[in-house]
């Protein structure tokens, strides 16, 4: 059994050596024929540790409830380990290939609204508080009229990817 549990034991702390290290044991494995073909991804940290662990400590649990021995605790543990691996490597995969995280675009600040921090005098620039993506951002702001400070505005033109043109909101 202190096989299986060194076996788990070590998975998990090459999962968190992965970590700590963030990326730099990768290379590694670079070296290995056929890493950048077939075989890329497959050979990663999290993937080959995700399948030591489950080896390791399915392999203990089998080992310790039956009496099936080291060898049927090995042929239990194997498929746990490929399946726990395979899950690693899909997840990955998964964030990595992930394109909903668009960032945004001057386009996106059109109609908006906001309110002014530095008062806008009429055709000059001041600045303005905008929630974009719902993370707070102040830009320069420019207006036709004059609009004070606090004052509640909505964005008609992106002017660049710091400046916009306001106008103020009427209720």
């Amino acid at each position: 059994m202190a096989w299986f549990l060194g076996l788990g034991i070590a998975g998990v702390a090459l999962l968190a050596l992965s970590f700590v290290l963030d990326g730099v044991l990768e290379g590694l494995l670079d070296g290995l024929p056929g890493v950048d073909g077939v075989l890329k991804g497959l050979l990663s940290l999290p993937v080959i540790a995700g399948f030591l662990s489950m080896l390791g400590f399915s392999g203990a649990i089998v080992l310790e409830t039956t009496g099936l021995g080291a060898v049927g605790a090995t042929v239990a543990g194997v498929p746990a380990g490929v399946l726990t691996g395979w899950s690693a490597y899909r997840f990955g995969r998964a964030l990595m290939l992930d394109s909903s995280g668009a960032a945004p675009r001057d386009a996106d600040l059109i109609g908006v609204t906001g309110s002014v921090v530095t008062a806008i005098p009429a055709g000059g620039y001041g600045e303005v508080l905008v929630r974009l993506a719902g993370q707070p951002v102040k830009l320069a702001a420019k207006s036709p009229s004059a609009v004070a400070r606090g004052a509640e505005v909505w964005v008609e033109q992106a002017l660049s990817q710091s400046a916009v043109s306001v106008r103020p909101v009427e209720r």
